[in-house]
This record gives structure tokens, C-alpha cells and sequence, in this order.
């Protein structure tokens, strides 16, 4: 079998969004992030894991008919830095881009301090800033209790 035949090939889309470059094995928190995990998906969606790339393992999602929003994107960066997103229209890509880590964010990570302010029944939502890149690590600007990229993941609203 030759190279060519080796090739896994996933259906372009017609509209929608094509997230890549996303860390392996990520994929799937990143369609818990766009909410695609608990209702009945009616547009397509491709799902690629693990696939070989120049700079090692990637995952690929293609989400017919669905714009990513600043929240969705903010998230994303959190647990995969390096992610790309390309919007389609007609089959093309009309818009590239590198996700941006966020210096500050509100209401996306709850703090896993459980005394903290944001935790407590006061009206005060959970804020952090961004204090490396590489790794990910975050720290709340309440409580200044630091957050590693798993326990992000496991946090992230």
C-alpha cells in the first residue's frame, strides 16, 4: 500500500469551523467546552485524534454550521495554546487564526480554592491571570491560588 492510500481523509465542510492543531488526546475537552457533548448534534462533526503532524501528536474537530465564541475561544487557549481556527464559508477557508492565551480572564475558570470569595455565595465571579504560558498556569486574583493545566481543565465553566 502506498503513501497516498495510507491517508485518512475527513469530509471538507461547507460553513462552520475547523479547529486544529489542538494538543493530542484534547479533542474531546474541547467539544465539552463548545457544548457538543450533551445534546443531540445535528450538523457534522469530525473528530481526528492523535494524528501525526510535523511538531508531533495533534487532534482535529470540524463543526459544521457553528461559530466559536470569545469565551469558547478563551477556553480552548487554556488547555491547548497552539490551536488554529479557521472559519469556512463555501468550502473555504475565509479566516485563520492562532488562539490567544487571554492575560486575564472572568467567569471562564472556577478556582479550586473551595474558600475562596468566588466560591462562596457572594456575588463575585471567578477571575484569574494568566502567569505562564509554557505550561499553562493561572493564579486567581482573590485568593492567589495557582492553577496548573489539569486542574484547569477540570475547572474551566
Amino acid at each position: 500500500m502506498n503513501d497516498k492510500m495510507k491517508k485518512i481523509k475527513i469530509s471538507p465542510i461547507r460553513k462552520g469551523t475547523v479547529i486544529d492543531h489542538i494538543r493530542g488526546g484534547q479533542s474531546l475537552k474541547v467539544l465539552k467546552i463548545l457544548g457538543l457533548t450533551d445534546v443531540e448534534i445535528k450538523d457534522v462533526v469530525s473528530i481526528a485524534m492523535n494524528v501525526d503532524s510535523s511538531v508531533g501528536k495533534k487532534d482535529i474537530v470540524k463543526v459544521e454550521n457553528k461559530e466559536i465564541s470569545s469565551d469558547e475561544l478563551d477556553k480552548i487557549s487554556l488547555i491547548s495554546p497552539e490551536t488554529t481556527i479557521n472559519i469556512i464559508r463555501d468550502y473555504e477557508v475565509i479566516k485563520k487564526e492562532r488562539v490567544k492565551l487571554p492575560e486575564r480572564g472572568k467567569g471562564i475558570v472556577r478556582c479550586r480554592n473551595r474558600n475562596c470569595i468566588t466560591n462562596q455565595k457572594e456575588p463575585v465571579e471567578p477571575e484569574f491571570k494568566v502567569i505562564s504560558s509554557k505550561p499553562v498556569n493561572i493564579k486567581c486574583v482573590y485568593c492567589e491560588r495557582e492553577m496548573r493545566e489539569e486542574e484547569i481543565t477540570e475547572n474551566l465553566l
